[in-house]
């Protein structure tokens, strides 16, 4: 797989996000490489990255804006994952007339930060309240949805959970195969206290998350792709899941869409914790859907849109 743009060269060439850039060669080349030109997506839309610093970070930025956006989607990835992997989320975004919003969480795609790593889930807070800021700035319109996969649902999760109806995001809540704990959530625990006094992280096992064959091997080719799963994040995400267990309700009635063949996290329990923590949550189970639902298959991807698009009217 031939790649033509280079993440830190990338990065550093970057104006605010605010500046509205426009894309630089390098820019195209990795959209281009990521399918983020969107080039079968039936509506137009300009698009630029863009950084901003937040807790110690240097983050980067991407938006979407149609000519005449009617909302704003903030999107928000998964672990080891970026914004290059949300082409499908954000084509379907686009065509209902959202700008769409998102950043490479710190340690992942072309963000800085220690690969995968994190000491504290709070910094994920301090990134999403900084790209609130950000989009104030680029005036596009309420209301503001918010859509986060996996980790980027707990943080979503965790903003609701503790920001109440101070939220500025007060539009739709989809969350697609959200984490409060992963799979084998008793061994992980004891796999970090056995293992942090000696290591600060262990080689990556790449798995098979959705049903597309093609995910995969993308995945492996993929330059951005952490290579190791540290210690630290393991710890980070001890102390949150029980932050976030104990945290008080919330009003919201997220759209939850779970794939019952998840291998990554225990969603009968995650399930269990947000229909308690939420009011009357909207829950689409897919029994054939693996975990990684924004690059599942097209026939999956559209039940799942199907199932948006009823409840955004």
């Amino acid at each position: 797989m031939y790649v033509t743009f280079q993440p830190d060269t990338l990065r550093a060439s970057l104006a605010p996000l605010a500046a509205m850039q426009p894309l630089s060669q390098q820019g195209q080349a990795y959209q281009r490489f990521y399918g983020l030109d969107l080039p079968e997506c039936k509506v137009r839309a300009q698009s630029w990255l863009g950084r901003f610093d937040v807790a110690g970070y240097e983050v980067v930025g991407q938006v979407w804006r149609p000519r005449a956006p009617i909302a704003t989607l903030f999107l928000l990835h998964g672990f080891y994952d970026h914004m290059g992997l949300y082409r499908h989320v954000v084509d379907w975004a686009l065509e209902r007339g959202f700008a769409v919003v998102s950043c490479d969480l710190p340690g992942h795609g072309l963000s800085s930060g220690e690969r995968a790593s994190i000491l504290d889930f709070a910094h994920y807070q301090r990134v999403l309240e900084a790209l609130f800021s950000e989009v104030r700035s680029l005036d596009l319109p309420q209301p503001w949805h918010l859509l986060g996969q996996s980790t980027g649902g707990a943080i979503v999760v965790d903003h609701l959970l503790n920001k109440g109806q101070d939220s500025p995001a007060q539009g739709q809540v989809i969350l697609l195969a959200p984490l409060v704990r992963p799979r084998a959530w008793a061994w992980s625990k004891l796999s970090y206290r056995l293992l942090k006094p000696f290591v600060k992280g262990i080689a990556r096992r790449f798995s098979e998350n959705t049903n597309d064959p093609t995910f995969l091997p993308f995945l492996q080719a993929d330059p951005l792709q952490p290579q190791r799963l540290p210690t630290a994040w393991v710890g980070a995400l001890i102390k949150w899941v029980g932050c976030i267990e104990a945290a008080p309700g919330s009003l919201r009635t997220p759209l939850i869409v779970q794939g019952q063949a998840d291998m990554t996290v225990d969603w009968p329990h995650n399930l269990s914790v947000l229909k308690h923590k939420f009011a009357n949550p909207q829950v689409l189970l897919l029994p054939e859907a693996r975990h990684h639902l924004a690059n599942e298959l097209p026939a999956i991807r559209a039940r799942y849109f199907d199932f948006l698009d009823q409840h955004f009217g």
